[in-house]
Formats: structure tokens, C-alpha cells, sequence
């Protein structure tokens, strides 16, 4: 059975999620200055991806890390405007019109209490949402996993926890050496972790990444957000190692 997620804490989701943040600002930004527009291939136009990557302030997709990569930003630059894009056309908040993504009724009602749509997005988007590279089988078999997935994080990143902390505990027959020494499947597992587990938490706000210092070739560590508490009740901590295998 999946986790239910439902939002009882007093907190401030727009500043926790970088998401929901996001989902707030394009629907705002397209309700403000007569919709979104869009290229003759319907991608979102160079004008509101600026102004995205300026505005969303996303971790690790900041205006300075796009524009270190890239002379312009076009919509593919910027990963986290799928997302964005693809929760506000699933839940029904924007629509298209000619070259122009405009916001609907339940668009505006969204932009008028967010925080009555968090339980929805949040449960959509952790595990039904299918990003870039995956599957649908693989988010299906998924679902079984995260109720392990979540109560181990919410055991090990009270604090501080690494990357490695995780994977040990959720694959302790296997050893994560140094990254030249890592065999196929151990950069498999490790990858998915950090890209269907860890990143969706990240940017959904349930968790946050410390990347002071870092190259983006290094992991950072992770701690639970005060979101995390204020819309997940899990089993008690008391509990055995988790593992997969």
C-alpha cells in the first residue's frame, strides 16, 4: 500500500516545493501576461524560459547553472519545466490555445489556494509520474517499494545522510567502492536511487540536498524538510534494517 500523503502541518509549500513553486509561477505568469507562449514546435518560448530559470530559483537549475551550460535557454535546457509543464496539463490547470498556454478555471482556482491541491499533485507526481528516460512498468514496480523507500529516509535523513548511507542500507549485500571500481549493476542501482527515489523527493520538497562546495560530479547530503513531517505519517523508526534483496 502506498504512503498516504496528505498535507496537515502549517507550512509554506510554495517555499519548500520547488514544484509547487513552479506550477504557482507558470500559472501566475500565464494568467498575468495573457498566457505562456509557445514555438511552432509547441515548446515554451525562449522569453518565459529566462524568465523561468530567473524566477523558479530551482536547485541545481538555477539561472547561473543554465546559463553556464547554455548561450540560450530553450525548454529542453531546462529539465524541471517537463515537470512543471506536464503536472499543469495532467491536473487540467493550463491549456493550449493556438500558440499560447493559457490558464484554466481550475487553473486560477489552483493560484488562488495551492495549498488545497498539494495532497493531489504530490501524490501524482511521487508515484505515477513517469520522467524522462523512464518506463511505465518500471514506475509501476516501483509502487510496491516505496513505503520501504520512505521509511527508510525518514530514519536515516533526520539530519544529514549521504547517498551511500542509503544505498547500504537498502542493498547491504552489495559494496559501493570508489566510482571507477563500481561494477554495472551497482552504477545501475545507485543511478536509480538517486534519480527515481532521491530527486523526485528533492524537487517535490520533501527533501533538501546540501551542495555547498560541490561539483555537479559530486552527490551531496540529504535531510528531511519540515514538508516532509507536515504531510507524511510513517511506520515507527523501531523497526529492523530495510532491505530490497
Amino acid at each position: 500500500m502506498l504512503p498516504e500523503i496528505r498535507l496537515l502541518g502549517d507550512v509554506d509549500v510554495a517555499a519548500l516545493s520547488p514544484l509547487m513553486r513552479g506550477m504557482i509561477l507558470a500559472l501566475s505568469y500565464a494568467d498575468t501576461q495573457a498566457g505562456i507562449g509557445l514555438t511552432a514546435t509547441g515548446a515554451m518560448n525562449r522569453k518565459f524560459v529566462h524568465w523561468a530559470a530567473v524566477h523558479f530559483k530551482w536547485p541545481g537549475f538555477t539561472v547561473d547553472d543554465l546559463y553556464s551550460i547554455n548561450k540560450v535557454l530553450n525548454e529542453s535546457d531546462m529539465p524541471p519545466l517537463w515537470v512543471v509543464r506536464d503536472m499543469a496539463y495532467h491536473l487540467k490547470l493550463l491549456r493550449r490555445r493556438k500558440d499560447l498556454l493559457l490558464p484554466t478555471k481550475r487553473g486560477r482556482d489552483f493560484l488562488a489556494r495551492p495549498r488545497a491541491y498539494f495532497d493531489l499533485v504530490a501524490t501524482d507526481y511521487l508515484y505515477a509520474y513517469i520522467h524522462h528516460g523512464q518506463t511505465q512498468e518500471a514506475v509501476r514496480n516501483r509502487m510496491r517499494w516505496w513505503h520501504v523507500f520512505l521509511n527508510l529516509i525518514n530514519m536515516k535523513a533526520g539530519t544529514h545522510c549521504s547517498l551511500d548511507d542509503l544505498a547500504n542500507e537498502l542493498y547491504p549485500s552489495e559494496t559501493y567502492p570508489a566510482p571507477a571500481e563500481m561494477t554495472v549493476e551497482t552504477w545501475t542501482e545507485r543511478s536509480s536511487l538517486r534519480y527515481d527515489i532521491i530527486q523526485p523527493l528533492c524537487w517535490l520538497g520533501l527533501l533538501h540536498e546540501e551542495r555547498e562546495g560541490l561539483t555537479i560530479w559530486q552527490d551531496g547530503t540529504y535531510r528531511k524538510t519540515p514538508l516532509w513531517d507536515a504531510c507524511l505519517k510513517l511506520e515507527a523508526d523501531k523497526q529492523a534494517p530495510i532491505s530490497v534483496h
